[in-house]
């Protein structure tokens, strides 16, 4: 087996591959950027080198500076995550040619799965399904709309190097087929230095469901079952699982042997992803192959107890699979988060910054979570948005998502925003949780975004209670103060009210056996735990029944998360509820002025100048966060009165830009 092998990737992908590599008894070679020095992943490797400054291109995409690492350090071969060089055949063949094995496909798998048109005849060649389209070159606009109205719209205009949504476009009518292949074309020159656009049909209600393969060098193939990856937001997969809700016994075996038949034909020596399309009537179509591991791996390896790394570190050394198509086994059920630093109340926009607490879930045996970062830790602008993968496994689907619910709720990230309360809301849609959804789930159903209100729960009185129960030991903590006079001690007024927005808990309290009880009206919650005002998770009971929530006192209210919901009651004896009532209501500053910076980030362009007219819909400032560009526009009609921050400054959040007169 290898004695030392070189990881060309960051973040949580490296941790994980280290993590196998470790276990096998492989030492580790980390690379890293200037910005990543102090990274988890730098921290566990054995050795670590560095390859030059935080902006990929200088660094983790630069083939020749991963070689000479290699070199350096005696690495005999390079695992590659996912993302930067993973499916770059021409470094996979410089390595080849270096005498460093490439941990995944040769390079002329990598090749001809990594050219969209070329895959596509090679997947017809293979007998496998794939959708009606336009393999061949485009000329232009007006060639595409023939060829549109040929297949029968809606149609597909894709990219041949496309990848992460970009160079994508849907067309229902001959001017969004002009339009978008035009905006298509533009698209694919700028992001991948290829123009190359080819047209299929549009599968309406699909899914996307993909066959995880593996196969060696000795022509041995096996498909370790599906995932279904249909929850997406604008083309990024947002939760994953295994397998399908949607695939049964019969479909599962046909996808299947149509991915080994088309990882044969490609000569396929590692782990690899077939995509597939599948439509409302269980039609299955090729879409793409990822020559590389997936994020959303871990799932398949939950309901299979099939390590992926490790086949793919035995299959590069030459070693042959040890298991064959029966002994694949389907256990149980897996689903996957991906745990984002965004707002989901903002729009999504990134947020980076210091991770001021990042207390994960404990992991067990039905609980995984693959992360890079770590208590204090800095989420940096220069990559992209994902913190950790939170990965659970259960005995069926229904007890898989119970099992990520309680997950979330026991994660606990401050400094940053992150896309925890989303992931929540979505567990909990009825939509969801029957399996009926598709590709456009979270688009149809949040149509106008996301925002606190889309967060169900079901007993809000139960949070309440937590406030009381919460609120009380503060109290019995202060009543204990030393120094008071005989029989002027504080009394402890037991009966309160809970303001939650625009509700109003009047609650009583009584001693209860470790713990207290809480009357609301004809309600009661009997809550017992041992938490303390340190303890940002409070774990106990309720009724008997257990409750883990994240609890934390700012001020006078308490900010409590559940299930996605963030609420922040305030806990007061009646008296000071009146008086708080009379109190004078403080208005909002006014912000119309000013043009605020959305997110944090570095500012690229600012768009006006000084005295100049601005139309609505017009171009004011650039901002880029985590490899993305976010165009700020103008609301309305305005004048510029001044310029106050300038390109190349890093901003922050609600940072004043530019005002207006």
């Amino acid at each position: 087996m290898f004695k030392k092998i070189l990881i060309a990737n960051r973040g949580e992908i490296a941790c994980r591959v280290i993590k196998t590599a470790r276990r096998m008894g492989i030492q580790t070679v980390a690379v890293y950027s200037e910005a990543d020095k102090r990274a988890l992943f730098v921290e566990l490797a054995d050795e670590a080198v560095c390859i030059g400054p935080a902006p990929s291109a200088q660094s983790y995409l630069v083939a020749d500076k991963i070689i000479a690492a290699c070199k350096q350090t005696g690495a005999e071969a390079v695992h590659p995550g996912y993302g930067f060089l993973s499916e770059n055949a021409e470094f996979s063949r410089r390595l080849e040619e270096e005498g460093i094995k490439f941990i995944g496909p040769k390079h002329y798998s990598v090749a001809k799965m990594g050219d969209k048109i070329e895959s596509k005849k090679l997947a017809l060649e293979a007998k496998v399904n794939t959708i009606p389209g336009y393999n061949d070159a485009i000329s232009g606009p007006e060639q595409a709309v023939e060829i549109a109205k040929d297949i029968g719209y809606p149609v597909m205009i894709k990219a041949s190097a496309g990848g992460g949504g970009k160079g994508l476009r849907v067309a229902f009518n001959d001017k969004e087929a002009f339009e978008g292949f035009t905006s298509c074309v533009n698209e694919a020159k700028n992001a991948f230095g290829d123009d190359r656009v080819f047209i299929e049909k549009y599968v309406l209600e699909p899914r996307h469901i993909e066959i995880q393969v593996l196969g060696d060098a000795y022509g041995n193939y096996v498909y370790l079952n599906e995932r279904d990856c249909s929850i997406q937001r604008r083309h990024q997969k947002v939760i994953e699982e295994a397998p399908s809700p949607f695939v049964d016994p019969d479909m599962r075996r046909a996808m299947g042997e149509q991915a080994v038949a088309l990882a044969r034909a490609v000569q396929y020596e590692s782990a690899g992803t077939v995509e597939f399309v599948v439509g409302a009537d269980k039609s299955f179509y090729f879409l793409e192959m990822n020559t590389r591991l997936q994020v959303e791996h871990p799932v398949t390896e939950y309901i299979t107890g099939i390590d992926l790394v490790e086949q793919m570190i035995r299959v590069a050394y030459g070693e042959k699979l040890g298991f064959g198509q029966d002994e694949v086994k389907l256990d149980g059920w897996s689903m996957e988060c991906r745990i984002n630093a965004e707002d989901p109340f903002r729009g999504f926009l990134p947020s980076t910054g210091r991770l001021v607490k990042f207390e994960p879930p404990v992991e067990r045996e039905d609980v995984r979570v693959d992360t890079g970062v770590y208590d204090g830790g800095e989420i940096s602008m220069y990559y992209d948005s994902m913190i950790a993968k939170l990965i659970v496994h259960g005995t069926d689907r229904a007890d898989a998502i119970r099992k990520m619910r309680d997950a979330l709720n026991e994660f606990v990230i401050r400094g940053i925003s992150s896309n925890i309360p989303f992931q929540a809301a979505l567990l909990e849609h009825p939509r969801f949780c029957s399996g009926n959804f598709n590709t456009g789930f979270i688009a149809e159903e949040y149509p106008q975004g996301f925002d606190a209100s889309m967060v169900p729960h079901d007993d809000p009185g139960l949070l309440a209670a937590v406030a009381t129960f919460a609120r009380m030991r503060y109290i019995e903590r202060a009543v204990q103060i030393s120094g008071q006079m005989a029989g002027h001690g504080r009394r402890v007024n037991k009966e309160l009210v809970v303001l939650m927005g625009a509700d109003k808990y009047p609650v009583s309290v009584e001693d209860l056996d470790g713990g207290l009880r809480i009357r609301q009206g004809e309600k009661t919650y009997d809550i017992v735990s041992d938490w303390t005002f340190r303890d940002r998770l409070f774990k106990g009971s309720v009724n008997g029944a257990p409750v883990c929530l994240q609890i934390e006192r700012r001020g006078l209210r308490y900010h409590i998360s559940h299930f996605g919901l963030q609420v922040q009651p305030m806990v007061m004896t009646e008296v000071a509820t009146s008086l708080l009532e009379r109190m004078p209501e403080k208005l909002p500053p006014d912000l119309s002025k000013l043009l605020l910076s959305p997110m944090p980030g570095l500012l690229r362009e600012v768009a006006v100048q000084p005295g100049q007219e601005v139309k609505a819909g017009e171009k004011l400032a650039v901002i880029e966060a985590m490899k993305m560009e976010n165009v700020l526009k103008a609301e309305q009609d305005c004048v510029v009165k001044k310029v106050v921050a300038h390109p190349g400054a890093s901003l922050t959040v609600d940072e004043v830009i530019i005002e207006f007169e």
